[in-house]
């Protein structure tokens, strides 16, 4: 798939963000916007889906449609060399809905998420706790803007 990434041209970019922002276009509105054939548009989405570098389809959901949804980036920092050992144990964490590493200050980038204080509460008291954490830093997300 990397080898894919670095071939995209401008009418894969320019298709991709159309389906990023809505996902339910037809092809027709797809080839329209991009002043492409469908066949066009249709053969791309087949490439792109086939060679992985689209992986799949979802709903996203508005923030006010989940009012009372908890969700939060935390910062995990890795003790010496437990970091497949703790990556272990947070792949296996149902508050996690996304995992990141990085680079800088934190090891990972975690967006957690809980229906209730009690729950988010619980569920940074079980990451706190992983053996190889040395440190975590957490934030709760107040609103979402869309760029």
């Amino acid at each position: 798939m990397a080898d894919t990434l670095h071939k995209l041209d401008d009418t894969d970019r320019q298709l991709i963000a159309l389906l990023r922002d809505d996902a339910r276009q037809s092809v027709s509105q797809l080839a329209q916007r991009l002043k492409v054939a469908r066949g066009t548009v249709l053969n791309r989405l087949r490439r792109l889906e086939h060679s992985g570098v689209i992986s799949g389809y979802t709903v996203r959901l508005r923030p006010e449609a989940e009012p009372h949804r908890i969700r939060a980036w935390m910062g995990i920092v890795v003790e010496g060399s437990s970091t497949d050992a703790v990556l272990k144990a947070l792949r296996g964490e149902p508050a996690i809905a996304t995992l990141h590493s990085t680079n800088g200050r934190w090891d990972f980038m975690a967006e957690l998420r809980a229906d209730s204080l009690e729950a988010f509460d619980r569920a940074l008291g079980r990451i706190r706790a992983i053996d190889g954490i040395a440190n975590t830093e957490t934030s709760i997300l107040l609103s979402t803007h869309k760029v």
